[in-house]
């Protein structure tokens, strides 16, 4: 294990992550919305910091090994989280404990968008921006994390993306190097946000706002500058826009890739984990559909604005909201929830256990039903036409099943500190998924639960966004191993 060079790479990290506090430090000046003070201690604070961790090893070089991406990912999150939370903290509006400045922080940067504020209109605009900011900051740190780096981890079965073409079971990187695979996946993730500010202000956003919500849209975060989401504009050509934007999020970023490098959309029809993605979001807002019509929740036309908007802002992660979804009738509520344990394709800024690990366990599935009737036969997996490896597919079940045990355990965990089984299961859900909102207690937003479970669901964001393994595989004996 380099220590020195990680800790070199740490220091410069927060370093240039303060750099993020000078936009909402100018919005600030902009409205005079009296918590300039605090964004510029929490940039004084972030940069010593830094320099702190940087200064005595700036000197140490060597190459990361395959233990120390491990160490830099966890830490890149953690550290970031909790340098991200000072602003948060130090500001008397909102006037937040640490561990409430430490879930808002770390809630943006997984970009899960579960939240603990209330009253958000009424914020200072520097902190509504320095939130959305955060957010779309992580989302580009997830995008770099899956594609570049997450595959030479081969965290559960994601080597299956090593792919300079879209498909699985490839061997390559995107481009020969990381920093050129990063420099590319910045111009998409820029693009796509800036068309989409566009589409929002043509809309009728305000500019701020507009800007706001393509942060939390492109990144699949959630957040917005409004208690209501965006239903607080009641607009049908936003809520389209913001839809059509979540989707295409939720896509592979290998994807966007290729379309990019070789100006061609049709391996988008071809993919068969986008095919499958698609297939889960219609079957969703069909069913939705026709239980709020026949139920009579809704007319016929209401019912599909609300169940396409909802269905794909569960399924991908997002967490937007345009109605109340927690009490709408029969297992709709659960349904949503649900969905979002699949959430979007793999090297997405969606969460969840990703669309071609549940497409691979159903496969695998249909394969043993097969091997029951023909037990001799040599069944292979097959994505794309092509044979998936055992290895691969084992990962996936491992995967999964560490999944679930984190999750029941959580579970236990939230319900032991006084929640209720429906809060406690679908808090679980909202964090490890990468979700926001919730039912029961949590269905608006954390405030009323207790600093305990608010740490265990800080963990289970990081658990979440960090593929569940890559964290846990700091806890054993055998990483810490010579």
């Amino acid at each position: 294990m380099h220590f020195k060079v990680i800790l070199r790479v740490i220091g410069l990290l927060v370093m240039v992550f303060s750099v993020s506090l000078i936009p909402p430090i100018i919005v600030s000046l902009i409205y005079d919305d009296g918590v300039l003070s605090a964004f510029l201690y929490a940039l004084t604070i972030n940069l010593a910091g830094g320099f702190i961790l940087w200064f005595p090893v700036r000197k140490e070089r060597g190459e990361l090994k395959i233990r120390d991406g491990f160490l830099v990912t966890v830490l890149f999150w953690s550290v970031l989280g909790l340098f991200g939370s000072v602003p948060f903290f130090l500001a008397e509006t909102p006037d937040l404990t640490f561990t409430d400045a430490l879930f808002e922080s770390i809630s943006g940067l997984t970009t899960t968008g579960a939240t603990i504020l209330t009253g958000i209109d009424v914020l200072p605009k520097s902190i509504l921006f320095y939130r959305q900011l955060l957010t779309w900051l992580g989302g580009m740190g997830i995008i770099v994390l899956a594609v570049a780096i997450m595959p030479m981890l081969g965290i559960g079965g994601m080597q299956l993306y090593r792919a300079e073409t879209p498909g699985p079971v490839k061997d390559t990187k995107l481009t020969p190097r990381i920093a050129e695979t990063a420099k590319a996946l910045w111009y998409i993730y820029a693009t796509l946000t800036s068309v989409c500010a566009l589409g929002y202000w043509i809309a009728g956003m305000s500019l701020f706002d507009a800007i706001c919500h393509s942060f939390s849209t492109v990144a699949i975060g959630g957040f917005s500058t409004h208690d209501a989401s965006i239903g607080y504009f009641n607009s049908v050509a936003i809520e389209l826009i913001c839809t059509f934007f979540m989707i295409v999020s939720a896509f592979n970023f290998a994807l966007h890739f290729y379309a990019w490098r070789h100006k061609s959309v049709w391996h988008y029809f071809k993919d068969p984990e986008a095919r499958f993605f698609l297939l889960i979001l219609c079957s969703t807002v069909i069913l939705s559909t026709l239980v709020l019509a026949m139920t009579a929740t809704f007319d016929w036309t209401t019912s599909l604005r609300y169940a396409l908007f909802e269905s794909v802002s569960i399924a991908t992660t997002s967490g937007f909201g345009t109605s109340d979804f927690s009490t709408w009738p029969h297992f709709l509520p659960f349904l949503l929830i649900v969905t979002s344990f699949v959430g979007g394709c793999a090297s997405s800024t969606g969460g969840g256990m990703k669309v071609i690990r549940i497409l691979l366990i159903l496969k695998q599935g249909i394969r043993e039903i097969q091997r029951l009737i023909h037990p001799n036969a040599v069944i292979p997996v097959k994505v794309g036409g092509k044979a998936v490896q055992e290895r691969v597919v084992s990962a996936v079940w491992g995967f999964f099943s560490a999944y679930l045990l984190v999750y029941v355990i959580l579970m236990i965990g939230l319900m032991a500190t006084g929640l209720d089984q429906v809060t406690a299961w679908s808090a679980v859900a909202a964090t490890l998924n990468n979700l926001g909102p919730g039912l029961g207690e949590v269905a608006s937003s954390f405030t009323s639960i207790g600093d305990p479970a608010k740490w265990m669901l800080c963990f289970a964001m990081l658990l979440g966004r960090l593929e569940v393994f890559t964290l846990l595989v700091l806890f054993t004996p055998m990483f810490w191993q010579k």
